[in-house]
């Protein structure tokens, strides 16, 4: 068996899918297992070649299996990560150097990477190819409305939390766009209050009342998405759904959509990146530099962009 660690969110899984799908091809008659937060599920089996799920959420106690062939470490480079894999003994782990969990022998870790590319790399040395523009996801039989235009303006921590998302739904609607408002059922009450001030209907606040397969649904079939950079931005990048996704404080060329797809427009005012999110409250200034006009610019030029490949 062949044990992936990459306990995570929706964004963190969507940049694994090139490594995940390249140890499938290199392992083909290996049971390949992912360590990954059970909810997380109905986009697993979007990715295709995972034969198992391992319920694990976080780094909180190893998962309950027996010594794996071969444990790969896609969750991080810390000692924590390392040493969930190293308790359950396995023949082999490939993960990046890391000293204080005696595992000198990886890579090394490089922070102004993007998330795609260090896991592509970590298979690389130990002789993986994987192709890092591998990103896409099987469309979900799910049913969701067609051609919408998807607003989001929530996100984990609120220093992505973009504060301006109204005026965009505002100005979408006004140029002809059918305007929906997504997120978790936590963040309901901010996605009608987006509604509200942009004049929407209650009906168009989707926020809560889609599962992870009929929110991948939507987005596969949606005319646009706007949000911040968070989990759906990434599904928005895996069905190449133009999207507009706005950094802060983590900056796109960590985490952002392929540059050579003008469809996804990245925006970002920072003067530096930080190392990561904060949970402090306060937009974070890269983000409050954003401007409404920009984001609408950007997504008619994403538009016109999409509609040129398709040409």
């Amino acid at each position: 068996m062949i044990l992936v660690l990459r306990a995570l969110g929706v964004g963190d899984l969507a940049a694994g899918v090139p490594a995940l799908r390249a140890l499938r091809a290199a392992f083909p008659d290996r049971t390949l297992a992912l360590a990954a937060p059970a909810w997380l599920t109905p986009l697993i089996e979007l990715i295709g070649g995972v034969d198992r799920i391992v319920a694990t959420d976080g780094l909180a106690a190893p998962p309950a299996l027996p010594a794996p062939e071969l444990a790969v470490n896609l969750h991080g480079s810390g000692p924590e990560s390392h040493r969930l894999l190293q308790a359950l003994a396995p023949g082999e782990l490939w993960a990046f150097a890391c000293a204080a969990a005696g595992h000198p022998d990886g890579p090394t870790w490089a922070e102004e990477e993007h998330e795609v590319r260090r896991w592509c790399r970590l298979l690389s040395h130990y002789g993986v190819r994987a192709d890092a523009a591998d990103l896409s996801l099987a469309v979900p039989g799910a049913g969701a409305p067609r051609g919408v235009t998807i607003i989001h303006p929530g996100a984990k921590c609120p220093a992505r939390r973009w504060p301006r998302f109204a005026a965009v739904a505002r100005g979408l609607a006004a140029r002809g766009h059918e305007v929906v408002v997504t997120g978790s059922a936590g963040e309901r009450e901010l996605a009608l209050a987006v509604a509200r001030d942009a004049g929407l209907p209650p009906a168009a606040v989707l926020a809560g009342r889609t599962g992870l397969d009929e929110l991948a649904a939507l987005v596969a079939h949606a005319r646009l998405l706007v949000s911040g950079d968070t989990g759906i931005a990434h599904l928005a990048t895996a069905y190449r759904t133009p999207s507009v996704v706005l950094f802060g404080p983590v900056p796109p060329r960590r985490w952002g959509p392929p540059a050579d797809r003008a469809y996804h427009r990245a925006i970002w005012h920072g003067a530096r990146a930080e190392r990561g999110d904060s949970m402090e409250p306060g937009v974070h200034p890269a983000l409050l530099r954003v401007g409404v006009d920009e984001v609408l610019a950007a997504a008619d030029e994403a538009e016109k962009a999409r509609h040129a490949v398709a040409a």
